[in-house]
């Protein structure tokens, strides 16, 4: 008996490869009528494990309370986490090529931290807007951040952070654009709102075009302010460039303030003390920094306002007329 031919003849070899591009076809076009599912299936993924998730909070839940780094695809995300645990790494594939637009959690923010300690690398927050006015790109509630090459554009806030004695806070490389309001029953919100933490460090970033509140705002024990600009030429509303309310040392250097025409307060640029007194400013260092009016405008103005009556060190600041450089309250 002459056994069957069970090899593929040409005839069923094209009509299974015709078979085959028509699928790949409809998959195709299924995918370009839902790009926005196929660009975050899989978008974010933990290094560490090779895993990919579509949505942040997978990728946070996966990590848990060890330390791990999420790496981000380009796109434009409606997404928000919240990490309860854990050290974990948010970075952009690319630096600048990923963004997270008006998605908050629990009516805070788009990253809301209370784990051991975050890191945000390369990413940019845009649009965060809730209810009590408080609405940020980060939430931090405990732990220690560290944020580099990251933007912060026309929120409500763009940094918030609770309270931490023990915590540390370090920005690199950031830009806060568009930022702050005094709009709401809560209060004003700022550019940077940082609550008791052990140290703030602030480098290299630039603050522009506030709407409202301060610039940077901060109840540190310590700062380290340095090589920053201020331009607040395009700002609306807006009060001091530097209010430490509570009492703070540390270093303020380098920095290059402009004060623009639109002030809701325009008595200082930085103001020291102006609160509740937690921390002892003695020896705070003011050093080296450029301070100067929009061009055109003519005002008085004080470079640094003290209500604490405390040692502070004003050396080497350039400032424009019209500016006095130290004055107590």
């Amino acid at each position: 008996m002459t056994k069957p031919d069970t090899r593929t003849r040409p005839a069923a070899l094209s009509t299974t490869l015709l078979r085959l591009s028509a699928m790949t076809a409809l998959a195709a076009l299924m995918v370009a009528a839902n790009p926005s599912s196929a660009q975050e299936r899989g978008a974010f993924t933990v290094v560490e494990q090779g895993r990919g998730f579509p949505t942040l909070q997978a990728a946070v839940d996966a990590i848990g309370d060890q330390r791990g780094t999420i790496e981000i695809a380009p796109g434009t995300y409606r997404q928000c986490a919240v990490q309860t645990a854990g050290v974990v790494i948010y970075a952009a594939r690319e630096y600048g090529t990923v963004t997270f637009d008006r998605r908050s959690c629990e009516g805070k923010a788009a990253l809301v931290l209370r784990g051991l300690g975050a890191e945000v690398r390369g990413l940019t927050f845009t649009n965060m807007a809730v209810g009590d006015g408080n609405g940020a790109g980060i939430r931090l509630e405990k732990g220690a951040l560290n944020v580099a090459y990251s933007r912060f554009l026309d929120s409500q806030q763009g940094i918030l952070t609770a309270d931490d004695p023990t915590g540390r806070i370090y920005i690199m490389r950031s830009t806060f654009s568009g930022l702050g309001t005094c709009e709401h029953s809560a209060g004003c919100a700022h550019s940077i709102y940082i609550g008791n933490y052990g140290e703030l460090t602030v480098r290299d970033s630039r603050f522009e075009r506030g709407r409202g509140g301060h610039y940077v705002k901060a109840r540190s024990a310590k700062v380290v302010i340095e090589d920053n600009s201020f331009d607040d030429a395009a700002g609306s509303g807006t009060n001091y460039m530097i209010d430490l309310p509570a009492g703070s040392t540390g270093l303020i250097a380098g920095n290059w303030f402009m004060q623009g025409r639109d002030k809701e307060n325009y008595s200082a640029f930085i103001a020291l003390g102006a609160e509740d007194l937690l921390h002892d400013p003695d020896g705070l260092q003011v050093r080296n920094n450029e301070a100067r009016f929009v061009p055109g405008l003519q005002r008085s103005s004080v470079f640094l306002a003290d209500w604490t009556n405390s040692r502070v060190v004003m050396s080497g600041n350039r400032l424009a007329r019209g500016l006095v450089d130290y004055e107590l309250r």
